[in-house]
């Protein structure tokens, strides 16, 4: 594997779907809108059948990976994409659009999921968190230029060549990945026995409460910047009247914010401890929260309020992706796709959730947007302390929280070989 920046641009490159798939078409939204004829929800479930695939799509191919390999389902999952991506570019209307961008999101959960299982197979500890705080300039590039591009797309052609662009992506990241991503899952680390043993390993980090805690933390803080991903563009660009270029490059700014907030984790994670920053992270998502609830409804300041106090959100999110990230998947070192398809899934489920609540208002209503930007924070933050307790003393039981969880992997797969035994003694 590659060292140093080399190693995080390569896996970087594979977990960029998420953004990719979400935010280039972001300035088509109301383009789509109107030339589907299709209300502005119906326009947002496009997004959320996107969210379900990737959470759906980790949850299928996290696991497969503890069994396989990491690259079997990754070079196949990239495949999917790029013909999904096609597939969109061709819908005929609202309802074939929103199928095809749910298996869109099922080909691009390859790359998220599996980028998390390389990077575990790689690293551990307060080394976890730096890195994936790192992971976040490679995957934070998306959010800045996506929508950019998809602006600059949509100045010579319709939303349907932003899907053509996406699969022209596709194709090039998969042959990437076939060419330079190694397998960093050797045979003998895999999981065996039967398929239920992988049910198995699933139910096992579903019954961790602290594993949850992170992983809850995580999913709302998420979902919180999803509502502004699929609030924006309407709130934006019809409530506060800016083009389609202004809101690419607002939301590049906004982008930037979580890139920093991202750096400024990975450089204090040593002194700090993942824990204590991830508590710090969703304070300041609620600090952002509330500015901009009080400026929508008190009509105060307006854009001058509105801009500034969404980047406190998308930087204080910086600390709270990598963070909760971290903590959670070095529980399972030796479970590390289940363990990311669980947290990716329940992020991006929630998020899937979320996405259409932030249009219930219709196209001129910043308040639902804004509502659930304070609320789900406050919501993480309650999960995080009450599931996995207060960052003292969850520093104190990492080592033995990840002994344990070795434990249990290595017990499960005795198990299966017994069970494998039985038969051939008789």
């Amino acid at each position: 594997m590659p060292a140093g920046w080399r190693q995080v641009a390569l896996i970087g490159t594979m977990s960029i779907f998420g953004p990719l798939c979400i935010d280039m078409y972001l300035p088509a939204l109301p383009d789509i809108n109107r030339q589907l004829h299709a209300s502005a929800s119906a326009v947002q479930l496009t997004l959320t059948a996107c969210l379900i695939g990737i959470a759906a799509g980790q949850l299928i191919l996290g696991p497969i990976s503890d069994r396989y390999g990491r690259r079997p389902p990754l070079l196949a999952g990239l495949a999917a994409f790029v013909l999904s991506s096609l597939a969109c570019a061709l819908a005929p209307n609202i309802y074939f659009l929103t199928g095809f961008r749910l298996v869109q999101g099922l080909g691009g959960a390859a790359g998220i999921v599996i980028a998390r299982s390389i990077v575990r197979d790689l690293h551990s500890g307060v080394a976890l968190a730096r890195f994936f705080a790192t992971l976040m300039l490679a995957t934070g590039v998306g959010p800045v230029f996506a929508p950019q591009i998809g602006s600059w797309i949509l100045s010579f052609t319709s939303w349907r060549g932003v899907f053509v662009v996406l699969a022209a992506f596709g194709v090039i990241l998969l042959f990437s990945a076939w060419w330079r991503v190694p397998e960093t899952l050797p045979a003998a680390s895999r999981l065996t026995g039967s398929p239920w043993s992988t049910v198995a390993s699933m139910v096992t980090v579903l019954k961790d409460r602290v594993f949850l805690g992170y992983v809850l933390a995580c999913g709302l803080g998420m979902s919180g910047t999803f509502a502004y991903i699929a609030g924006s563009s309407f709130v934006l660009q019809n409530v506060y009247g800016l083009s389609a270029l202004g809101y690419g490059l607002v939301f590049a700014l906004n982008a930037f914010g979580l890139i920093i907030g991202a750096q400024v984790s990975g450089r204090l994670a040593g002194r700090f401890g993942p824990s204590r920053l991830l508590t710090a992270g969703l304070l300041t998502m609620i600090a952002g929260g509330a500015l901009l609830f009080a400026v929508v409804v008190g009509h105060v300041a307006g854009l001058a309020a509105v801009i500034p106090a969404l980047w406190i959100v998308m930087f204080g999110f910086g600390f709270v992706g990598p963070n909760s990230a971290a903590l959670a998947m070095q529980r399972y070192p030796q479970m590390a796709g289940s363990a990311a398809a669980v947290l990716g899934s329940f992020q991006f489920g929630m998020a899937a959730v979320i996405a259409p609540l932030a249009g219930a208002g219709g196209t001129a209503d910043a308040l639902p947007m804004v509502t659930l930007i304070l609320v789900l924070p406050v919501a993480a933050i309650l999960s995080r302390l009450l599931l996995a307790g207060p960052a003292r003393r969850q520093q104190a039981a990492i080592a033995a929280d990840a002994v344990a969880a070795n434990a249990v992997a290595a017990n499960a797969v005795a198990a299966d070989a017994i069970a494998a035994e039985v038969p051939a003694q008789r």
